[in-house]
């Protein structure tokens, strides 16, 4: 059987084999832009009665499945396929063995060639959305998430699109202790490398195509000392925050323990809507958005005092995937989407109608009620098997260590409830 042949270009001359292949395919398939670029190569003449242009990437699949069988197809692609590019797009649909791929240099290795940075320490992504909306896959990360990324990452390369550019990303990161280098049309006889901080890049407009990098303080200050090696910093927790930590009042606090449990109990997904209902301090929303970058988090609080704190260490833990709702509920979930997880750690008095303003909203997932007293503890325990939920019940119990003179004894705190009910498709249906 033929094999798809996907052979990049943009940045070195065609190796032998893949100059073969190209000159002796039947169809060579690429886009507009590609096609000019193609155009600059000495294959360009020996080929071009074959080349077949397409508007989009799906185009191009489509008479690959259509064709590749009976003829020789040579697809031309961007630097290199497998780097976030067609390549992906051609195994998935068509399977490893049917594909033979020929890398050129990624845009994103020439890119931090040009601005001198070292690549192997940095997290690469993409940004870029692709041509059809309907098809698009859900991206890694998203342009929100990039404070919360680069509190954790020295470096970061970013493919961007027209909808997610320099400008854009800039903003993002607004305030941070950053360069960012904007490396415009690489490759291109007006290629352009654009330097500076997240302010100035964000006040500018951009030529596409372009990528971004983007470098924290700490890189810099590696860069300009000569044999500097890169510090190891204490690494950020990503789960088991302390409660001096975080920002809170009169000791009102889900407790580190009982947050632990909670979480553990709401099985947090990658992805999806998470509410947090009676969000107090916000600490189980701030453990969730650094476990779960992807999540959206809602943080619902009506008081003032404890709106503040929250908004405090959304800023403080830069966790961009937190919102936070002020108002009451039931009331204030009506505008909400619909979520995969809710945690109550304070209802106000109205838990039975907030779990059943949940029930009206949740088809399938799992929702988590802290309780310290019994009457709450039954209360919660009815309305979520009124609800057709599947209930479980823990009963923690913390005792801490105090000093005593020059010893120590443990001092208990008072048993927390944590209730649990699980809904599933199914059992709504």
């Amino acid at each position: 059987m033929n094999k798809i042949n996907v052979i990049g270009i943009g940045f070195r001359p065609l190796e032998k084999k893949a100059r073969d292949i190209l000159l002796g395919s039947d169809a060579v398939l690429t886009n507009k832009s590609l096609h000019d670029v193609f155009k600059r190569y000495d294959e360009y003449e020996g080929a071009r009665d074959k080349i077949i242009v397409h508007d989009t990437v799906y185009e191009m699949l489509d008479y690959i499945a259509d064709n590749f069988r009976d003829r020789k197809i040579a697809l031309i692609a961007a630097g290199d396929p497998m780097f976030f590019g067609i390549g992906r797009l051609v195994i998935e649909r068509f399977g490893q063995e049917s594909a033979e791929i020929f890398p050129d240099l990624s845009s994103m290795q020439v890119a931090f060639s040009r601005v001198k940075e070292t690549e192997n320490n940095a997290l690469m992504i993409s940004l870029h959305g692709g041509p059809d909306p309907k098809k698009r896959r859900k991206r890694e990360y998203e342009i929100a998430e990039l404070p919360y990324l680069l509190k954790r990452h020295d470096k970061i390369g970013i493919l961007t699109d027209r909808d997610n550019g320099p400008d854009k990303i800039a903003k993002e990161i607004s305030g941070a202790d950053a360069q960012i280098y904007v490396c415009e049309k690489i490759g291109y006889d007006d290629e352009k490398i654009i330097k500076g901080s997240p302010e100035e890049i964000a006040a500018m407009t951009f030529e596409y195509p372009n990528v971004v990098i983007i470098t924290s303080a700490i890189a810099q200050k590696c860069n300009s000392a000569v044999g500097a090696r890169r510090p190891r910093p204490d690494p950020d927790p990503v789960f088991g925050l302390k409660e001096n930590e975080i920002e809170h009042s009169r000791g009102l606090i889900t407790k580190d323990e009982v947050r632990a449990v909670t979480i553990h109990k709401l099985r947090l997904p990658c992805k999806g809507v998470f509410w947090d209902i009676g969000a107090g301090s916000g600490s189980v929303s701030i453990e969730a958005a650094r476990l779960c970058p992807g999540l959206r988090i809602y943080a619902v609080e009506k008081s003032d005092e404890q709106a503040e704190n929250i908004n405090v260490n959304i800023n403080k833990f830069s966790a961009s995937n937190i919102e936070m709702i002020k108002g009451g509920a039931p009331e204030i979930l009506k505008s909400l989407p619909a979520p995969d997880r809710v945690f109550i750690g304070g209802s106000g008095g109205k838990l039975g109608d907030i779990v059943a303003a949940i029930n009206n909203k949740m088809d399938s997932g799992i929702v988590v009620i802290n309780a310290v007293t019994i009457e709450t503890l039954n209360e919660a325990m009815r309305s979520l098997e009124d609800g057709g939920f599947r209930v479980d019940v823990s009963e923690v119990s913390i005792s801490r260590s105090k000093p005593i003179g020059d010893k120590k004894q443990m001092s208990a705190l008072n048993p927390i409830f944590i209730i649990s009910g699980e809904k599933n498709r199914c059992q709504a249906d």
